[in-house]
Formats: structure tokens, C-alpha cells, sequence
């Protein structure tokens, strides 16, 4: 599962500006005790879509992960891998936000993020496309996202305007259209027209669920005869729709919903589905993420679809369209409404494509062309991973964490030895000495051993570290020795204390 990174990371929804005093200390009691152990377990954080997230995000991500982390390095150390197409839709940022934004930051895009900067990342270019297959129509998609378009090609596109064009009542056209008003005006008269009772149907809402969150309408209000389409996967083994599948309602009354999709021998019964809002924790057994239902969302997996604006369709793909992007406004508008068709023949275009309407940000542009200039080598990647590896040995042995809480402990048992009496406080000071000496001394020495030893095994041979029989060897003694020494010299003492 995944969940949203404002909801995850707690942001606001307003600018976030790096340094803001106010603004730390907002964040700083808001997160509860699972999601900071979750923050100081992350690995790998993985973000989808990323052409849509605003710099100034990944900046408060950053702040987090570096304060519960504990770590002075970008997003706190955590591995970051971010997925999507500079080419297909912007950051939204309205006027007064960029107002107090643009002081701060080059651009509005994840790649102006301050944090990302101090970092040494990579961009990398998936050449494979999944969605089309008709080199054609891919060759045409290229040139509309890369504003390439010549005059042979803006023909050939318009070559699929009809201006009148009315889609068949059996069909399963879709309209995707620039601006939410006119895809609400499109669904709102189709329903109208519908000689048919209308239903409603009130989601049904558990627990803690907030309503930015809701994944369709609260209240559906349905007729036989709509388009419709469902708005998420189907997790049954039978794998009857998917999420962006077309179909029209048979049948329906206040307990039933049938649903009959193009192409399919049998009509769909839909059910009312549970979304839920996971808590996520971290399990003290086992040390896994573990997960908590907060909230449930129970209602009909369906939403009106004569149209849909393109935002909305970004990340779905449809058998038959009808375009209306003419009146584009944003980067990649076009070129998303434009790929979400399988097929150049599924594809209608209510308003012709022109040169103007196919919109580029230069920023964009320039970002693509330099990460192509700098495609990391197979000898980069190899670096890359023996580095990670050795900062991932190095955070084993590192006892910052232990050893910032026994400092704290102790210093609270002196400040308050007059109101506390506690057994075990006067061999404080002998523990000191012997943690400091053969814990926290030790472990500082042997991380530059393992440094070093790393290093030279590259010079002799590009080997990673875990490939490294005498460095494991090493690894797996030295394990044994501190938690023998954690045992002996600090938890002994800890538990030991009686207040």
C-alpha cells in the first residue's frame, strides 16, 4: 500500500519556506510516537508522480526526516527514488503561494528543492512504453511532449477532429477536458438527459477520515443508463475492472448497482468497497511496519465519466476519448490528454490541436537536457552502491542515539539527586568510564577500521562490501563484542536502577 505524503509527512498545505522558525516548531509536537519509530526505520522512500510534487515539499520532507532522524545529511540519510515525467503535469502553485515561493526557490519543480541539491542524485530515462504500441501514434506523442511539433505532424493529429462528433450510446467514450467546470457541466447534463429514476447513495464514513481524502463522492447520485467509471482496482481474484474502466449502468435500484463494460460477455455487479486510512506503526517484536485502520470510506467504486478533466486522468489510460484541450493552460496538459488514448483510432479531438496550446516549461526543458548529458555509468552505479552499503554498516555501529539517552539519563539523575533517590547513582561516574572506553571509543575507531578496509578492497578489487568475506568476518565479530559490552557495562546498570 502507499499512502499520500502530505498525510504521511503531516504537511500543510500552504508554501513551505526553508528555515521558518514558525514553521519547525508547528511540525515538532504533531507527530506521534509509531510514525517517528517509522521515520527513524525508513530505507527507501518511494515518490510517484513525481512532475506534480512542489520543491517546496520535498524541502519540509526533508525537514523531517533530518529532525526525527536525528541527521544532519539531506532527508536524513533515507534512500530516495522518485517516479514520473517531467513532460506530463506541473506542480499546482497558486499565485499568492509563488508570491512567497519564488523568493526562495528557482522554480516551482521537485528538482529546485534545496535538499535534492545537496545530494548527488541521478536521473535516469525509461525508454519503454507500455501504454501505446503503434509506433505511429508514439512517434506523435513524442513530438507533442517534447514541442516538436512540425506541420505534418499537427495535421496528422487534427486529422482526428470532429467537431461535431457525437459518441455512440453504446460506446465508452470519455471527454477529457482542461477546466473542472466543463467536465461537471458534461456529466451533470448527460445525467439530465437520462429518461431514468434517479438513486442516491451516501457513502458511509468510520472513525478518522478526512474529507480531502475521500477517494469519490460522498454522495453518488446515480441513473440507469450513466457512464460511469470505476475509480479503483478490483482486488479479487477475478479481476473484473480496473481503476479508469469504462461502463454503463444496466441496472440499478437502492441495494443494486449491474454495470456493463464494452468488450466484456457479463455485466458487473458492483459492491461497496471499504478505502481505509491506515495508521502505520512499528512493530516492537519483529521491528516490521505494521498497520492500523483508522478510518474506513465505504461506497460504490464508481464515479460519473462522461468526463473527466485531465488532471484527474493523469496515470490512466482509455480504450476511446474525445479531447477538448484547446483551451490547455499548463505544461503537459496536452501531451497527457493525448497519451491517456491506447490507440490514435480511440482517439477524437472535439477542438483541433494548435501550436499554441501544446505548452513547455524552458525549466523543464534545460532539466532534461542536462540529466541526459549526465547518464550515471555502470563504474557510478558501482560506487554508489558500495557506498550506500558502507553507510549502512557504519549506522550498525553507530551509538549516537544510545548515546545521547544515557547522557540525558545521567544527567538527570544528577540534577534531581536531591528530589530523587535513586540505587545504582553512585557507580555513575565508573559507568561513564566504562562506556566511554569500550563502547562509544571503540565504536568510532572500528567505523574508520571499516572505512578503511573498504577502501583498500576497491583499489585491489571492485568488489561490494557484502561480497567481502574477510570484511564480514570483521563485521560479525564486532557485532558479538558490543552487544556483549551493551549487555555487561550499560543495560545491566540501566536495569539495575531502582527510583
Amino acid at each position: 500500500g502507499g499512502v499520500t505524503l502530505h498525510s504521511f509527512f503531516q504537511i500543510p498545505f500552504g508554501p513551505f519556506v526553508p528555515g521558518s522558525e514558525a514553521q519547525d516548531q508547528s511540525r515538532k509536537h504533531r507527530f506521534n510516537k509509531e510514525k517517528i519509530n517509522i521515520i527513524k526505520t525508513l530505507d527507501l522512500l518511494i515518490i510517484d508522480e513525481i512532475s506534480m510534487v512542489r520543491c517546496d515539499v520535498l524541502d519540509a520532507i526533508d525537514a523531517v526526516l533530518r529532525r526525527y532522524r536525528r541527521s544532519h545529511l539531506p532527508f536524513g540519510g533515507v534512500q530516495l527514488l522518485m517516479i514520473g515525467d517531467l513532460h506530463q503535469l506541473p506542480p499546482v502553485v497558486k499565485d499568492e503561494e509563488w508570491s512567497i515561493l519564488q523568493t526562495h526557490y528557482d522554480s516551482a519543480y521537485f528538482f529546485s528543492s534545496h535538499a535534492l541539491n545537496k545530494t548527488q542524485f541521478h536521473a535516469i530515462e525509461l525508454k519503454h512504453i507500455y501504454s501505446q504500441s503503434d509506433v505511429h501514434f508514439i512517434e506523435l506523442l513524442n513530438r507533442v511532449r517534447e514541442n516538436q511539433l512540425d506541420e505534418g505532424s499537427l495535421q496528422a493529429l487534427n486529422s482526428r477532429y470532429q467537431a461535431d462528433f457525437k459518441a455512440d450510446k453504446e460506446g465508452d467514450y470519455i471527454t477529457l477536458t482542461s477546466h473542472n467546470r466543463n467536465a461537471d457541466i458534461i456529466n451533470q447534463q448527460q445525467l439530465y438527459d437520462l429518461d431514468t429514476p434517479s438513486f442516491t447513495f451516501n457513502a458511509e464514513i468510520e472513525g478518522n477520515y478526512p474529507e480531502y481524502n475521500y477517494p469519490t463522492a460522498e454522495r453518488l447520485l446515480l441513473k440507469k443508463g450513466a457512464q460511469v467509471m470505476f475509480v479503483r482496482n478490483d482486488v479479487s481474484q477475478e479481476k473484473l475492472y480496473f481503476n479508469g474502466k469504462i461502463g454503463k449502468i444496466t441496472e440499478i435500484n437502492e441495494q443494486f448497482i449491474q454495470v456493463k463494460c464494452p468488450d466484456d460477455e457479463h455485466e458487473i455487479v458492483v459492491e461497496k468497497i471499504s478505502w481505509e486510512n491506515i495508521k502505520y506503526t512499528i512493530d516492537q517484536q519483529n521491528k516490521e511496519i505494521s498497520e492500523e485502520i483508522i478510518g474506513e470510506f465505504i461506497q460504490y467504486t464508481l464515479r460519473l465519466a462522461w468526463a473527466i478533466t485531465i488532471h484527474k486522468s493523469q496515470g490512466l489510460t482509455f480504450e476511446h476519448a474525445i479531447i477538448d484541450a484547446n483551451a490547455a493552460f499548463s505544461h503537459g496538459q496536452v501531451y497527457v490528454a493525448l497519451s491517456r488514448c491506447k490507440t490514435f483510432e480511440g482517439m477524437v479531438l472535439s477542438s483541433p490541436i494548435s501550436q499554441n496550446s501544446v505548452k513547455t516549461d524552458q525549466t523543464v526543458t534545460q532539466f532534461v537536457h542536462d540529466a541526459n548529458q549526465n547518464i550515471p555509468t555502470a563504474e557510478q552505479l558501482h560506487t554508489a552502491k558500495v557506498s550506500y552499503q558502507q553507510k549502512l554498516i557504519s549506522d550498525c555501529f553507530d551509538f549516537q542515539s544510545i548515546r545521547f539517552n544515557f547522557n540525558f539519563l545521567t544527567k538527570l539523575l544528577r540534577d534531581y539527586q536531591h528530589l530523587v533517590k535513586s540505587s545504582g547513582f553512585d557507580e555513575i561516574e565508573f559507568i561513564e568510564v566504562q562506556v566511554q572506553q569500550d563502547i562509544f571509543k571503540v565504536s568510532e575507531k572500528f567505523k574508520r577500521q571499516l572505512h578503511s578496509i573498504i577502501e583498500k578492497s576497491q583499489l585491489i578489487e571492485a568488489r561490494l562490501p557484502e561480497e567481502d568475506a574477510h570484511l564480514q568476518e570483521r563485521i560479525t565479530k564486532a557485532a558479538t563484542y558490543f552487544l556483549e559490552k551493551l549487555q555487561e557495562k550499560l543495560a545491566s546498570w540501566v536495569f539495575s536502577l531502582a527510583i
